[in-house]
């Protein structure tokens, strides 16, 4: 068996190596990674490093040798970023934000796309050229501009919002233009005309099939894997799913990315959608930083070098026009005209599918190479420039951090946080129960896959996941809640398992209230001592129930009963708090309740 040498690794531990290092860096100067790796595929690539191969031999060795084949894989990241976009949609979220989404966001892309289309057709493209070039150059970062309006947390304010709204339609674009795209180039690239719209059939009935199948198919799959209990197993299908959906698309002579959006528009609304997010999200990281490490390789470094005033000079065009389009758009929907600049600079740079939508129509021959890399390379010197447009935007609207100036809430948005219960046994059930007789909204997690399914067959808003790992409780609203009830037992085996729960939710949400099951005194001391509001034990309750019952079957009058029974309760609280009494300290009183 022959063993491969060490050399043909090379391209990915640089690749392992670089997101080592790119990740921290920029994380701690608070910068999207996303710009690191297109500087880093600059310098590894054939401008940087490789220029260096004849004077320097050391700088072969830190060269990307396989740039295609690089490429090819990071194509994989735009297909994870899409899944995620159809994961994160929703009816209800488009139906609130639908003014934007579908007002503003739809006019600016018709509005940039024909603007930009119509300057290339009067330079001399063809109009099928002037589409796609029109269509790639109206869509901004989603990928740079979300991570910066989150560590920002300029999200919840209102040019944040409004923000998401565009680039929400922007992403829900994407797909048609795809579309389009093939078709046209099935055409062979000749002009529009109405046998086109014919062509559509073939793609609409893919889509459809690809629909159906994920209908009847998705979700009766994700619960079988659900049982096994298997992480390695879920994580499979969850790739699967999307690598899969992708491979269907593109046999139906479709995007994968397109199937990918499709399949993730399937789960969201099951019980799954969470906890796949928390699988993918390192897969789509890893796969979009190697799609911008790619892009960046493929950056025509000469080509700047030979027509720096026409290259900068069309940067600069793009990212003017979209300001101030986006602005004027802005400002006649209603918004300050600090939030209108803010917007708009945050919309202004070309986007990842930039990338995706030239390089489609580049290889269906629909417009020449030499106009899509001059526009590559305007395209990635405009991302580059998104922090400086952001901080500016923000400087402009007089804000040094995001959710001070304005309600985090979206217009329409419930003032008050749901209440989120981890585990939906038993007791889950009747804390639901009792939530609902009161009027209070709550959400319920729990890893019981055929609990998941029960509860949402009955109406309950349940989602399965393991509210444990980092990050999964962020993504059923932990940062918006309005309290945290932990009813799962530990007896399982697992005894520090709450404990390590309410640690990790009090380091996160410090004025959250968390309430909690124990199962015994000893257990309920140590969740007080880690921040809990509430603990209840198990044997003190099934004790003082007892004790009413007992009282109340020999004749003792039922007020003064009840109301011992809620003094002893409230005794045995103060003593936890304190970490004293009888109950805290079970060896030395054996007779005591709570041994």
């Amino acid at each position: 068996m022959a063993h491969p040498a060490p050399g043909d690794f090379k391209d990915v531990i640089l690749f392992l190596a670089t997101a080592g290092i790119i990740v921290p860096l920029f994380r701690r100067w608070k910068i999207s990674p996303i710009l690191g790796f297109l500087g880093a595929g600059v310098l590894l690539g054939p401008s940087g490093l490789g220029a260096l191969g004849s004077l320097a031999p050391w700088a072969a060795e830190l060269t990307i040798d396989s740039p295609k084949e690089l490429a090819q894989l990071g194509e994989l990241g735009v297909v994870f970023l899409m899944f995620m976009i159809g994961l994160e949609l929703s009816w209800a979220r488009l139906w609130l934000m639908r003014r934007y989404v579908f007002g503003l966001g739809a006019l600016q892309v018709l509005a940039c796309g024909l603007i930009v289309g119509l300057t290339a057709y009067l330079f001399g493209a063809s109009v099928t050229a002037s589409a796609a070039v029109g269509a790639a150059m109206a869509l901004s970062s989603t990928a740079v501009v979300m991570p910066i309006l989150t560590e920002s947390r300029r999200q919840h304010v209102q040019a944040g919002r409004v923000t998401f709204a565009v680039l929400l339609f922007q992403d829900l674009a994407v797909a048609p233009i795809l579309i389009t795209l093939a078709i046209l180039g099935r055409n062979d690239g000749g002009t529009l005309s109405p046998d086109i719209l014919l062509s559509f059939a073939p793609a609409a009935l893919a889509v459809a099939a690809l629909v159906g199948f994920g209908r009847f198919l998705l979700r009766p799959m994700m619960r079988s894997v659900a049982r096994a209990r298997s992480e390695e197993l879920f994580m499979a299908a969850c790739l699967l799913v999307v690598i899969g959906s992708g491979l269907m698309a593109a046999f139906a002579g479709l995007s994968m990315a397109l199937g990918a959006f499709v399949a993730g528009l399937l789960l969201a609304e099951t019980e799954f959608r969470h906890e796949v997010e928390q699988v993918i999200e390192p897969f789509k990281g890893l796969l979009l930083g190697l799609f911008f490490l790619a892009v960046g390789i493929g950056l025509d470094v000469g080509l700047i070098l030979e027509q720096p005033f026409q290259v900068v000079g069309v940067t600069v065009g793009l990212m003017a026009l979209n300001t101030a389009l986006i602005f004027g758009l802005a400002r006649a929907f209603g918004m300050a005209w600090r939030v209108a600049i803010e917007t708009a600079l945050l919309l202004a740079a070309s986007g990842e599918f930039a990338f995706v939508i030239l390089a489609s129509a580049m290889q269906l021959g629909l417009v020449p190479d030499a106009l899509g890399q001059s526009l590559l390379v305007s395209a990635t010197l405009s991302m580059m420039c998104i922090p400086l447009l952001a901080a500016l935007g923000l400087r402009i609207a007089g804000r040094t951090t995001g959710g001070l100036a304005e309600a985090p809430h979206a217009p329409g948005a419930a003032p008050e946080g749901r209440i989120l219960l981890v585990g939906f046994g038993r007791v889950g059930r009747l804390v639901g129960e009792m939530l609902d007789r009161h009027g209070l909204p709550w959400s319920a997690i729990d890893q019981d896959a055929a609990v998941v399914a029960r509860g949402r067959r009955s109406g309950r808003s349940l989602y399965f996941g393991d509210a444990s790992r980092p990050g999964f409780l962020e993504r059923c609203g932990l940062g918006s809640a309005r309290a945290l009830v932990i009813t799962s037992d530990s007896d399982g085996g697992d005894s520090g398992s709450v404990e390590a729960l309410v640690a990790s939710v009090r380091e996160r949400r410090p004025d959250l209230a968390i309430f909690a099951r124990a199962r015994d005194s000893q257990q309920a001391l140590r969740l007080y001592e880690l921040g809990v509001t509430d603990a209840v034990p198990e044997t003190v309750e099934a004790s003082l129930q007892l004790s009413e019952a007992v009282l109340l079957g020999l004749g003792a009058p039922a007020g003064p009963v009840i109301a011992s029974i809620h003094e002893r309760r409230d005794e045995f609280r103060r003593e936890l708090n304190r970490g004293d009494g009888f109950l805290a300290k079970p060896r030395r009183h054996p007779a005591g309740v709570g041994s």
